[in-house]
């Protein structure tokens, strides 16, 4: 797991772009090999969107070979309604790039059968090759895609109802009227994220710094259901320093030292006369592990060409 921590949502909204720009690029995609990528909505990834329209344009990205699979969207919603996520996603990103319609994938909440279309969909990404790269966002209460509280953490696309927290988060997009805001959606679960070869979460203002506490610092719980990327092998959370106001500082210094971010870490012996020295990362597993006193000191001591960080 990888917390990156920038100073600001725009910031943080870059880097999350640029890694999409990369990981699309580096996968290097084509006609008999598209990249699938997994999108959320909601007002935090909007900057990330902005930047890559503008990677696009500017001849530096290409979504012709990426097929996108969306989290979540409203039941009952007309797909042109203003605020479904049809809507949202081609308003605010599809139609600024070159993405082939065919390419993106939204659930029907307007289906006749709608668990039909969310076995439909869950084939649809099967049929694709799985998902490259899940990007996700989350809400107050730590829910991703619309797994509310108490979800089940190994759940499948499905119909779910909203929490009252969910439907007051997201009244502003209606007006402010409650009643306006469905009450039920259709989502892709807990389980169909985990199941993305990689999983990048962003987590932006001091409203989130909750759930990102309990993301981060606490054990995995159904409750809070983004804590369950705990446990998928290559998770990336993204967020900005209003975000991390509820952890705690050994935790935010930790993820926040630069040689942390560029080694992953470091391995500390504590020698006699208390003299601290690092290993490099090729001999860590074969020397450190051989030292008795062989533990990891606080990063308030490190010291890396004698400096403090």
């Amino acid at each position: 797991m990888k917390l990156i921590i920038l100073d600001h949502y725009s910031q943080a909204s870059e880097w999350a772009a640029k890694y999409i720009r990369n990981r699309i690029i580096q996968f290097n995609p084509g006609p008999e090999k598209y990249f699938t990528l997994g999108l959320p909505t909601g007002s935090t990834p909007l900057g990330c969107y902005k930047k890559l329209i503008e990677y696009y344009k500017n001849g530096d990205l290409s979504f012709k070979y990426v097929k996108t699979f969306n989290m979540d969207e409203y039941v009952g919603l007309p797909r042109d309604h203003p605020e479904s996520y049809h809507s949202f996603m081609w308003n605010n990103f599809f139609k600024h790039i070159d993405i082939h319609p065919e390419n993106t994938h939204i659930l029907d909440g307007n289906a006749v059968n709608l668990q039909a279309e969310c076995d439909a969909f869950e084939e649809k990404i099967k049929a694709a090759g799985g998902i490259e790269l899940f990007v996700g966002g989350i809400g107050p209460d730590g829910h991703i895609a619309f797994n509310e509280p108490g979800s089940s953490l190994v759940s499948r696309t499905r119909v779910k109802t909203l929490a009252m927290d969910t439907i007051l988060a997201n009244a502003r997009f209606f007006d402010g009227e409650l009643t306006k805001v469905p009450t039920m959606a259709l989502t892709v679960g807990v389980g169909t994220v985990m199941d993305a070869r990689e999983v990048m979460i962003l987590i932006t203002g001091a409203h989130k710094a909750f759930a990102l506490y309990k993301a981060i610092e606490e054990g995995v719980n159904h409750m809070w259901t983004v804590s369950a990327f705990q446990q998928h092998p290559r998770t990336v959370f993204v967020c900005d320093e209003d975000a991390t106001l509820e952890l705690k500082v050994k935790t935010v210094k930790y993820f926040k030292a630069p040689n942390f971010r560029r080694l992953g870490y470091l391995y500390i012996l504590e020698r006699a006369g208390k003299q601290s020295v690092t290993l490099s990362p090729h001999k860590n597993l074969q020397e450190g592990h051989k030292q008795s006193n062989h533990r990891l000191i606080s990063s308030s001591i490190i010291r890396v060409k004698n400096k403090r960080f």
